[in-house]
Formats: C-alpha cells, structure tokens, sequence
C-alpha cells in the first residue's frame, strides 16, 4: 500500500459522503411526496427516480455533460451569473452523482412509508401536526431499517461509480480521478498490482457496509419479533 496513490481513494470517499449527505436531504422529503401522493403522475415520478436504474451510466453523463457544458443554455446561465462550472468539477461530480444514486436512496424510504400503517399518518394530521413534523417524528423512528438501507446504499453505488463520473469529470488527479478511475487508468498501462490494490479497497469497503446493513436489519427483526422494539 507504500506505493499506492490515496488521492483517488480519499476523493472517492469525499464524493460518496457529500453525496450521500445531500440525497438525505433531497431524498427523504422526495420519498415521503412519492409515497403519499394522490396525484395521477405519480407513475412519472416514480419513472423518473428510477430511470438512472435502468439508463447506462455513458447515457446519463452524456446528457449531463451536454447539460453542464458553458455551451448549452443551462451551463451558460450557471456561468455567467453564479461563476459556477460543473464541467470537470468536483461540484459537477457530486450533482451527477446525486442524480445516478437517486433512486438507491428514496426506494428503500419510500417502501418502508408505504409499509407503515396508514392509522400513524391519519393520527399525526388528525391533531394538526404539520407534514415536517409527522415525518420527522412519527414516520422516520418507525423505519430505521428502510433509512440506514437508503443511506448505505446510496454511498457504496457512489463509491463504484465509472461512467457518469468519467463522462462528467474526466480523469483530473485530485478533481475527478476517483478510484474507479484509478483502477481503469491502472489496467490500461498493464499496471495490474496497483489495479488490484485499488479493486481490492472497493471491495473490501463496499462487503463491508452491505454485510453492515444486513446484519443491523437482522437484528432489527429479532428484536421486533421478540417485542423488544416497535417495526
């Protein structure tokens, strides 16, 4: 590990944390209107969250990319008035990455609300308490299993990310030369034990925090089956 580069590794940890961080934020509100609306678009939203699921990455960074671009209208107005660029940014990493690990955040959430009986909901509004207050202080304690499964999951798919990243951010030592970048840039030179050292980091970190959350959800339903916590 003397001669590995951490540079790669510390900014993949940087990106997946800040993330991870925002889908909190953006995701547990986003999952919460999904799961209790009764509009009829309901079916394009839920599209829309998932299509990163199903769209190659190389697909949605080309997009980015054109949508980021100081060429394109969006870009442009970024640029010009806020002095921002995300093309070959760390800020324009973090928003695509927002954007591709989505889903792996509000899914989880969303499942878990919607498997809340509807009486907890129907309770809070009936004594007037606000939408922020019944999620905060109602819903989310009743599905720490679903949050911690979001959150998780959220960071280990930001951490394996290639195209997105690549298409986005190009390969910029200490702006967006990630590990998985690192890895790819190792096999292209022949260099396989450096390849396998950062291959083996991931790995090692993404069995982790998923044998992590399995074995946390475990013990949650032991514990609810035993009575000792409310599901």
């Amino acid at each position: 590990m003397m001669d590995l580069d951490m540079q790669p590794l510390w900014l993949t940890f940087k990106l997946a944390s800040w993330t991870t961080l925002l889908l909190i934020v953006i995701g547990i509100p986003l999952a919460y209107k999904i799961a209790y609306t009764q509009s009829r678009f309901k079916p394009v939203f839920e599209t829309l969250v998932s299509m990163p699921l199903v769209l190659p990455p190389s697909v949605l960074g080309f997009y980015l990319l054109l949508a980021f671009s100081p060429q394109q209208a969006f870009g442009h107005w970024l640029e010009q008035f806020f002095h921002i660029k995300l093309v070959f940014s760390f800020a324009g990493l973090v928003i695509g990455s927002m954007i591709f690990s989505l889903p792996f955040m509000v899914h989880p959430i969303q499942a878990g609300l919607q498997n809340l009986p509807g009486s907890l909901l129907e309770a809070s509004r009936s004594l007037g308490k606000s939408d922020w207050f019944t999620l905060r202080r109602v819903l989310l304690p009743n599905i720490k299993p679903a949050l911690l499964t979001g959150i998780v999951l959220s960071f280990a798919h930001t951490v394996g990310e290639f195209g997105v990243v690549l298409m986005i951010g190009g390969n910029i030592p200490g702006v967006s030369k990630v590990a998985s970048i690192a890895i790819y840039d190792e096999v292209e030179g022949l260099n396989y034990p450096a390849a396998h050292r950062y291959a083996g980091v991931l790995f090692a970190l993404s069995f982790s925090i998923l044998l992590m959350v399995y074995l946390l959800n475990r013990r949650h339903a032991h514990l609810v089956r035993s009575g000792m916590v409310r599901s």
